[in-house]
């Protein structure tokens, strides 16, 4: 006897064996149970997720003999003729092969004919909108009113292609990409029935790399068998498939987060002798930091499809890198998607990009130290010992009194009121409830102007807040929190601020012993360090 591959051997016969699609099955049941059995059906959805397989159940169910409804009994005739492919009463149609106007006709004409054994004649029509725009409207009349006896079931991977005419005469399932967990517990259970060794890691990589659908799944673990036997080792998926493994994704990760330019180089090398698309590693990234970034955002939501101690690496990741830096670098991968695509030197464009990223963490996380300095005050208001102590780094009420620092050192104010009497301090006073860091920001600049339609204002004289606003998104924030506050709309004119810093004197160590980021936050806290 010839071998069965194992999506065929394992391929679902009744309606509880499909995975995934209980929306579909669940309603089939029930409308055989209640005779109320559409005459037309479309099952949509990607591919090898089951939409040919209920279709041949659904023929088997209302057809059988001795099983109950809904539930075909796979032992008398009409069942092991359809599960065989051999019912003259169930025809199965490529629609890719039989698209023409004279194939619909010929079918035209056999829908007359009564069933020869079953109850009905079914016709599944596979991938039907490959049908020509002439075979569409020759199916029309007999697709609206077909004879009792027959049944249409069509499936098809892109049913934006189906003319809504055939739509609108159809009763529409859409099947979904069944869930990795899904495939794993699956594909256990065949490895389990088949006497087969393998790690669920490797099952996982195989469910990842099916993207939804079980019959690629199965087709890649009967691949991998063939090749290592019943023993199968997690390097030998990795290899005969020519998938990425995931631990080289994660060290991938981890090493631009900690910004180890030394590690990307050796992972690019790695994966380029290993043979790996380069631009399909590339993409694989950018999904691992979205991956990483939804973590972080949503870690309660079932929105990253992977397992659980890949999934606690993501978090360990996320809580590392923080989300403003995440976001940064999603940001500038897509942005270097292109030049990827398009270069003849793939490899020197990923080196670089990488290298990039691995130093772009320097001014990505400002948000984030903003975020962790307000949790830090939040606390020290909470002793106010310590809060006396701290007193000249403004730390414990860091909202009170800026103006009088920012004259103190010899700023004016050129502060003119807005519409209604809406001033700049009543609208730091509003941002201050809507972003704190973009507040703690603004507060240390120096408003040069406030006109019915223009802002004018002058960054601070250190690096630490002086390029917040050179990225877009931010500084579109900004222009949305104007219009909210003065209610118009108002061109905002950032310039640079030409005055000396003023420096506090540091008792402890000199300024120019600081680190230039230490340097940038006793500049906008007006800080001073002392001994006790």
């Amino acid at each position: 006897m010839s071998y069965e591959v194992l999506a065929r051997k394992w391929r679902p016969q009744v309606f509880g064996d499909v995975v995934g699609q209980e929306h579909v099955t669940q309603t089939l049941i029930n409308a055989i149970k209640t005779d109320r059995l559409a005459h037309a059906f479309l099952f949509s959805g990607p591919r090898g997720v089951g939409k040919t397989s209920v279709a041949r159940i659904l023929a088997k169910a209302i057809n059988c003999e001795h099983g109950e409804p809904g539930v075909p009994c796979n032992k008398c005739q009409s069942c092991l003729e359809i599960t065989d492919g051999s019912s003259v009463d169930v025809q199965e149609i490529d629609g890719a092969s039989n698209r023409g106007i004279n194939e619909i006709r010929e079918l035209r004409n056999n829908v007359r004919y009564m069933p020869s054994a079953n109850r009905y004649r079914i016709y599944i029509i596979d991938e039907i909108h490959m049908l020509t725009i002439q075979a569409f409207n020759a199916l029309l009349k007999t697709l609206e009113e077909p004879p009792s006896h027959v049944k249409f079931i069509f499936a098809t991977t892109e049913s934006h292609k189906v003319p809504v005419t055939i739509l609108s005469r159809c009763q529409q399932f859409n099947f979904k990409r069944i869930p990795l967990n899904q495939i794993v517990s699956y594909l256990e259970k065949i490895a389990k029935e088949e006497n087969i060794k393998i790690s669920q890691s490797s099952l996982a990589l195989m469910a990842r790399e099916a993207e939804g659908g079980m019959r690629d799944a199965e087709s890649l673990l009967d691949q991998v068998i063939s090749f290592s036997g019943p023993n199968i080792e997690d390097n030998n998926v990795t290899e005969v498939l020519g998938i990425i493994d995931r631990d080289i994704i994660f060290e991938a990760s981890r090493a631009i987060i900690e910004g180890s330019s030394q590690k990307c180089l050796e992972i690019v090398s790695q994966i380029y002798n290993f043979g790996y698309d380069i631009k399909e590693f590339y993409r694989v990234l950018m999904d691992q930091f979205r991956n990483i970034l939804i973590c972080l955002i949503a870690p309660e939501d079932h929105l990253v499809d992977m397992t659980g101690t890949e999934k606690e690496e993501l978090k360990r990741q996320a809580e590392q890198a923080g989300e403003e830096k995440l976001q940064i670098l999603l940001n500038f991968l897509i942005n270097r998607e292109e030049d990827l695509r398009f270069s003849s030197n793939p490899r020197l464009i990923l080196e670089t990009t990488m290298i990039k990223l691995c130093h772009l963490g320097d001014f990505m996380s400002f948000g984030d130290l903003l975020k962790r300095i307000e949790s830090l005050e939040g606390r020290l208001s909470t002793a106010q010992p310590a809060v006396e102590q701290l007193e000249p780094l403004h730390l414990a009420d860091p909202g009170s009194s800026w103006d009088e620092v920012s004259k103190a050192e010899g700023r004016e104010e050129f502060e003119k009121p807005g519409k209604a009497g809406q001033s700049w301090s009543d609208f730091l006073g509003f941002l201050s409830s809507k972003s704190k860091p973009m507040f703690n920001v603004l507060k240390g600049w120096q408003l040069l102007n406030l006109a019915e339609k223009s802002l004018e204002i002058a960054k601070a004289n250190h690096s630490f807040s002086s390029s917040y606003f050179d990225d877009p998104e931010t500084f579109n924030k900004l222009t949305e929190y104007c219009r909210d506050f003065f209610q118009r709309d108002i061109r905002i004119k950032i310039v640079a601020n030409n005055q000396p810093v003023i420096k506090k004197e540091i008792s402890s160590k000199k300024a120019s012993d600081l680190p230039p980021p230490v340097q940038g936050v006793m500049d906008i806290f007006q800080g001073e360090i002392k001994e006790e």
